[in-house]
C-alpha cells in the first residue's frame, strides 16, 4: 500500500470487480476519499456504508471502471475538454472529478461554475 488513500481505496474496488466480489472493506479513509464516494453514490455506482471499526464497506452496483489520476493534473476550464478525451471513452459517458475552490465536482458542474482545479480521479 502507498501514501495515497484515494488510489489504494478504487485499486481495491477495481481488483475486487475483477474477481467479481461486490463488497470491499476498506481500513483507511479520509474526507476526500467519502467525498469522492459520495459523488459515485449519487450517480448510482457505488453503496457505502462507514462501520463502527471505521472501516468503510463498499458495495458495487454498477461500475465498469474507477481509477485515481496521478499525478494530479490542474486543469483550467478551457483545459477540461483535453482530460475528458484522454480518461474517458466517451464524452458523455463517465465523470471525470475535479478538486476545485468549491468542492469537489463532477467536470459538467466544474464548467458550469466556471472553475477549474485538480484532477482527483475518473469512474464510469
Amino acid at each position: 500500500m502507498s501514501q495515497d488513500i484515494v488510489s489504494d481505496a478504487l485499486n481495491q474496488i477495481m481488483n475486487s470487480k475483477k474477481v467479481e466480489k461486490r463488497e470491499v472493506k476498506i481500513n483507511k479513509h479520509s474526507k476526500l476519499l467519502i467525498n469522492l464516494f459520495e459523488i459515485m453514490k449519487e450517480k448510482g455506482h457505488i453503496d457505502y456504508e462507514i462501520k463502527s471499526d471505521k472501516s468503510v464497506v463498499v458495495k458495487i452496483i454498477k461500475l465498469n471502471e474507477c481509477k485515481a489520476v496521478k499525478p494530479r493534473y490542474y486543469v483550467g476550464v478551457t483545459e477540461i475538454n483535453k482530460y475528458l478525451r484522454r480518461f474517458l471513452p466517451s464524452r458523455k459517458f463517465g465523470n471525470l472529478i475535479i478538486s476545485t475552490n468549491n468542492g469537489l465536482l463532477i467536470h459538467q458542474e466544474a464548467i458550469k461554475q466556471n472553475v477549474g482545479g485538480s484532477i482527483i480521479a475518473y469512474f464510469y
